[in-house]
């Protein structure tokens, strides 16, 4: 596995890739790697040539400076993990080559869909995400992309993000990788407390009754519900619980036919915030 920090080098080492007729496949991550990021890297080894993974933990899209401070860096041991799935090249830049004077973002217009949910509560989140994405994008011009569906609204996002800016890429969501106990994968589960780690299966648990009742109850009924689960649970607060339609991301308040809805979800476990998702049937 080739470890690459500058853009110039990985553009010339991706040249010459794309010169030999190799397809290139991209996973950008923020490190702390996790085998849900190795489920997605080996999706992309099997359907490209080459694989690149980035390891970047990008400061734009971080609307709390201590959890950019607390976020985990596992570089070694994030190594040995891409080497043991044969990954191609590691591009680890800093922040400055990626930012180089100006550590800002850029300003973006999703149609709306970057003011939902994760959007109400982490101020210019998706704005970061976007500006690193697209620059990634630019430098890499992978023919495809992987990422996880926990974070389904950044991957919304992302589609639209090539849509609109019209890059040359096809956005791969994969499904979201679990715990034995049903917690979502997650780079932050590993700041948790024992106490809080043993409690969090209670998240995904109450997304399966969810789904469940969806089927016949109506939406507003449903978020009542699940906001009185977590009141009355001693170690989570529920930032919030919403159904939307998986287009717009739009909180529904009456279903509708040949729409689909998914669920999604925010929980403070003591410090750390986690979140998850879950497809409802109509």
């Amino acid at each position: 596995m080739k470890i690459i920090s500058s853009k110039k080098d990985l553009k010339t080492c991706i040249l010459e890739h794309k010169a030999n007729k190799k397809s290139i496949g991209f996973v950008p991550t923020m490190g702390a790697l996790h085998q849900g990021h190795l489920s997605l890297i080996e999706k992309a080894i099997k359907k490209n040539d080459i694989v690149v993974v980035s390891i970047f933990v990008n400061p734009t899209q971080f609307d709390n400076h201590d959890d950019l401070i607390k976020y985990p860096k596992t570089l070694e041991n994030d190594t040995k993990l891409l080497t043991s799935v044969s990954c191609d090249i590691l591009f680890t830049p800093s922040i400055k080559e990626i930012y180089e004077e100006n550590v800002a973002s850029q300003k973006f217009n999703f149609d709306g869909l970057e003011h939902q949910m994760e959007g109400k509560f982490r101020n210019g989140h998706f704005n970061g995400v976007g500006t690193i994405v697209k620059t990634l994008f630019e430098i890499i011009k992978p023919n495809k992309a992987y990422f996880g569906q926990k974070d389904f609204q950044q991957l919304q996002i992302i589609k639209k993000l090539v849509k609109k800016y019209h890059l040359n890429v096809k956005i791969k969501g994969c499904a979201i990788f679990r715990e034995k106990d049903g917690l979502a994968m997650s780079s932050r589960n590993s700041r948790l407390t024992e106490t809080h780690r043993n409690a969090a299966p209670f998240i995904y648990k109450t997304l399966k009754k969810a789904r469940k009742k969806f089927g016949t109850e109506n939406a507003t009924s449903l978020i009542e519900w699940v906001e009185n689960q977590f009141k009355k649970h001693p170690l989570f607060e529920l930032e919030y619980f919403t159904i939307a339609d998986e287009k717009t991301l739009e909180t529904i308040k009456n279903k509708e036919p040949n729409k689909k809805y998914r669920a999604f979800i925010a929980v403070f476990a003591g410090e750390i915030r986690l979140i998850d998702n879950i497809r409802l049937k109509n």
